[in-house]
């Protein structure tokens, strides 16, 4: 699969993987008695109701053809959520930041099982098969958006677990992190430090994962 085919594969995937992202936030979060994102009409999988111009079509864009192909990222609009509505008001928040990433994560884990198993019985070639690229794409995207989103900087999942267990004498340090976690996460995105690449560590990362499920490198 090459040039717009590849661009638009990897754009769909994407979109769909952000989406069941968001959508699984909104679920748990109605779980634990919030029902903000359901009343907002979010709990869907109609990717219409999630749409973000930026964060779903020109970043991810914007990053493939900045890094030649070796990353597209980016996101849908966030859901809905007010957290004082949580039976568990101590871990409620971490419960629901956890939740995007599992679902990413399983994602990667079946499609990339499946992936294995074509693998092993021989029923399909790596090499020019656009079912193969199907599937590495999707178990790439997702093991990319859960690893990502694991940071602990605002606004990312991370920083949602991360703060449920920091202790009210380090209120100064979160402050700090939500004003300026956005800035240190684009810098470190964009602006190598040294002979230090963040999107290099997370492809590394990406890689291994990879490799881990499917059994296969990621090509």
């Amino acid at each position: 699969m090459t040039g717009i085919l590849e661009i638009i594969a990897l754009l769909l995937i994407l979109l769909f993987s952000v989406v069941i992202h968001e959508v699984a936030h909104g679920t748990v979060a109605n779980w634990l008695g919030d029902p903000t994102a359901k009343y907002s009409g979010r709990l869907t999988l109609n990717p219409l109701k999630h749409l973000d111009v930026f964060g779903s079509f020109l970043l991810p864009l914007g990053l493939f053809i900045a890094t030649q192909g070796r990353m597209v990222l980016g996101y849908a609009k966030p859901v809905p959520i007010n957290p004082t509505n949580f039976r568990d008001q101590k871990y409620g928040s971490a419960k629901v930041a956890v939740a995007g990433v599992a679902v990413n994560l399983v994602l990667a884990v079946v499609f990339g099982l499946a992936l294995r198993s074509l693998l092993s019985f021989g029923l399909i070639n790596p090499v020019a098969s656009t079912l193969y690229d199907m599937f590495a794409y999707i178990v790439a995207i997702n093991l990319l958006l859960a690893v990502f989103n694991l940071i602990p900087l605002p606004p990312l999942d991370g920083s949602h677990i991360l703060f449920t267990f920091l202790s009210s004498s380090q209120d100064d340090f979160k402050v700090f992190l939500q004003r300026y976690g956005g800035l240190i996460l684009i810098f470190l995105l964009f602006f190598p430090i040294g002979g230090f690449s963040f999107m290099d560590s997370l492809q590394r990362i990406v890689s291994l994962l990879f490799k881990g499920i499917v059994g296969a490198p990621l090509l």
